[in-house]
């Protein structure tokens, strides 16, 4: 082994390429998948226990020599072209550089945003990464209460042994920004919280571990049902069109009592079915409710005298039904000729 360590050594000394391209192809030679080097390491498993530190100590120096041979050479060849560029023609026009777009994502944002803010709410924000209290416990979410399992949560950091306790996680919804505004802010409250959650999904067309959602939170004397359905109403005439009608159908989260899930007629058949509504003629766009008395009480309200509600829904939803985008994978992928497809929508 100490023969071939030798000679590796030795070949990469003398090794002096013509061109740029063999020092692309000298490095898989000797540092690829089959490379001479990786066959080395290979090769070194079967080493002697009392031999491995020596032959682990040359072997390694000889990787490191390797690399840093190529790495010079490499900077060698691209100061060589840069000295060969000339600049024939100083009057010619530059080129063009290619121009991103305004993302779908950001698109449909604003405009949620600008729908709400003609109604009165205001932005509000907060951090992504957050305490347990924020995102669950002054949401009426228990310790060891079944409902932390409709999040899978990252976790960051934990800080007691007790359960569920001062834990350090990635926010899973935006409703630790509702929290905070009724923590500094007195009623009334109309807020919209936009921003980014995570959580641990495996990603699919229909599914990512980093979404973004926008939720609301009305809080005064004497909100009711009422006012939170027809606000939504208003939201999805505005966002897809005046023919537009909602349903809504009971449902449970723990920060919200009634709770409710909100559908709006299929705007690509007009509610008369199709494969995108898979022929129901409705599809879900968000969740809402009347604000949980626990919740006004857990974060300094006196449920006694103000009422309110509050809903949220997912950007990625609302844009894929908006712009008719099939896969969520798309929305991060950064690719231009997607973006572009946007252009007309500014």
């Amino acid at each position: 082994m100490q023969e071939k360590i030798n000679d590796l050594l030795r070949r990469v000394e003398e090794f002096a390429p013509k061109a740029a391209a063999e020092i692309e192809e000298f490095r898989i030679k000797m540092m690829g998948k089959k490379g001479e080097i990786t066959a080395l390491m290979e090769e070194f498993k079967s080493v002697a226990p009392e031999l491995k530190r020596e032959y682990g100590q040359r072997i390694n120096a000889l990787k490191q020599t390797t690399l840093a041979k190529i790495n010079a050479l490499k900077e060698e060849a691209a100061a060589k072209v840069e000295e060969e560029v000339k600049i024939e023609d100083m009057s010619r026009p530059g080129s063009a550089e290619q121009l991103g777009s305004r993302h779908p994502i950001s698109i449909v944002k604003n405009e949620i945003c600008e729908i709400f803010s003609r109604l009165g709410y205001t932005i509000a924000d907060g951090p992504e990464i957050e305490d347990d209290r924020h995102v669950f416990s002054s949401l009426n979410f228990p310790p060891e209460h079944p409902a932390r399992d409709m999040q899978d949560t990252f976790f960051i950091e934990k800080i007691s042994n007790e359960p569920n306790v001062n834990d350090i996680l990635l926010r899973t919804h935006t409703s630790s920004i509702q929290v905070r505004t009724m923590e500094h802010q007195k009623p009334p409250i109309r807020v919209i919280c936009p921003g980014r959650v995570f959580r641990n999904e495996a990603i699919s067309y229909r599914a990512h571990c980093i979404f973004h959602q926008i939720e609301g939170l009305y809080i005064d004397r004497n909100v009711s049902f009422a006012d939170l359905k027809q606000s939504l109403l208003y939201f999805a005439k505005e966002l897809f069109g005046e023919k537009t009608q909602i349903r809504m159908r009971p449902s449970y989260f723990p920060f919200t009592e009634p709770s409710a899930e909100v559908d709006v007629s299929c705007n690509l058949c007009g509610g008369k079915g199709c494969p995108v509504c898979k022929g129901t003629g409705w599809l879900e766009i968000l969740g809402c409710g009347m604000v949980d008395p626990n919740v006004l009480t857990a974060n300094g309200i006196d449920p006694n005298e103000y009422s309110g509600f509050a809903f949220g829904m997912g950007v990625e939803r609302i844009a894929m039904l908006k712009f008719g985008v099939k896969d969520l994978r798309l929305y991060f992928e950064n690719d231009v000729r997607f973006l572009h497809q946007f252009d007309s929508v500014l």
